[in-house]
């Protein structure tokens, strides 16, 4: 089974953002990625890993019923996935997202001083955001 879990790692905003402060997603008529992701980590820093938000984001945009999960996330993962480096909360937003050495993740926003504190730890992997446009 493939993964999208990154460890002891700190996901930038995309070089491209255009948010320099950070923004919590528009709410619409239809929750979108952004928003579904916002509300899942937000509300619960450290407590989901990237395998989790994806998923959980995919199975609430396609209608999966709660008895259907088990075998929708083996065939979800079967192949790979975007991971969260491709999340619209980095591309756009203005999150860093922090991984944990347990694959769990937290939101910081590009403004705050423990953004600025995971951008400079040694002790984890830096990654950036994609970048929206080549």
């Amino acid at each position: 089974m493939k993964t999208t879990n990154y460890y002891n790692t700190f996901i930038a905003v995309a070089e491209d953002c255009p948010a320099a402060l950070a923004e919590v997603p528009p709410k619409k008529q239809q929750p979108t990625v952004a928003d579904l992701q916002f509300e899942m980590i937000a509300s619960a820093p450290y407590r989901y890993t990237s395998d989790d938000v994806i998923f959980q984001v995919y199975a609430m945009k396609q209608e999966i019923q709660k008895s259907e999960l088990k075998v929708a996330r083996e065939q979800f993962f079967s192949k790979g996935q975007a991971c969260l480096r491709s999340s619209p909360l980095s591309k756009r937003y203005g999150w860093g997202i922090h991984c944990n050495e347990e694959g769990r993740v937290a939101l910081y926003a590009i403004e705050s001083q423990e953004y600025q504190h995971l951008l400079k730890d040694k002790n984890l992997k830096q990654v950036k955001a994609m970048r929206s446009k080549r």
